[in-house]
């Protein structure tokens, strides 16, 4: 079991708390928060609650998207945007998803796509690594919710910038055709990385539209 009883957490989001392994710190371990499953399942519509606290459990999800198949055939260059899985482990504070730490050049968590824009703006060497990335989740199909910008985080690798995607794995669509055809994941995936790119725009501006109506108009352009 690991033990996170005298361990602080270094980053946090509305559903989990996220600690460096305390034996090893090249280890992410990610904790849901006490309560918040049943909480989300407490405020779901009805027709969301039948498969259970299940459902909202940040740590399952992360799991069963690790579990796609183009994930599954762990083919060579895989894992250049994409930190391993080692499962879900338990700790102190109940299951946790552990995952490689994608760190910086001091040894410090990378820090995310938001937190980049916000100290460096959108600058020509974001965009690059951006459209690496991009190009990357086509080749290998893999299959993402909304790629936010705190789900995005930034290192340096050989004097280039790198884009790794640390949450939001998985599909979102309700129907299942992007798991199972190629045809209809590369048109999922496009659509997800134009999301991206209106996000990274929305974050760099003043934010006096919000992101629904920004990412309504941006998708009809």
């Amino acid at each position: 079991m690991i033990d996170l009883s005298h361990s602080k957490p270094f980053a946090s989001g509305g559903n989990r708390l996220c600690y460096r392994h305390p034996q090893d710190s090249r280890l992410c371990v990610k904790v849901m928060r006490p309560g918040r499953a049943a909480e989300l399942l407490g405020r779901a519509p009805w027709y969301k609650r039948w498969r259970g606290e299940g459902r909202f459990d940040d740590n399952l999800r992360e799991q069963q998207g690790y579990a796609q198949r183009a994930i599954q055939r762990n083919s060579e260059g895989l894992w250049q945007h994409l930190p391993r899985w080692y499962g879900i482990q338990e700790t102190s504070l109940g299951p946790a998803a552990v995952t490689d730490m994608i760190l910086d050049a001091n040894g410090a968590p990378a820090p995310t796509l938001r937190q980049y824009l916000n100290k460096q703006g959108f600058d020509q060497e974001v965009r690059e690594a951006l459209q690496r990335f991009a190009l990357w989740l086509l080749k290998y199909g893999i299959l993402t919710k909304n790629l936010i910008a705190h789900n995005l985080v930034l290192c340096r690798q050989k004097g280039q910038l790198q884009v790794y995607v640390i949450d939001g794995l998985g599909c979102a669509s309700l129907l299942p055709l992007a798991k199972i055809s190629n045809f209809f994941a590369k048109r999922y995936i496009r659509r997800r990385i134009q999301r991206m790119w209106l996000r990274a725009e929305w974050e760099i501006s003043d934010k006096k539209v919000p992101w629904r109506k920004f990412e309504s108009y941006g998708l009809k352009r």
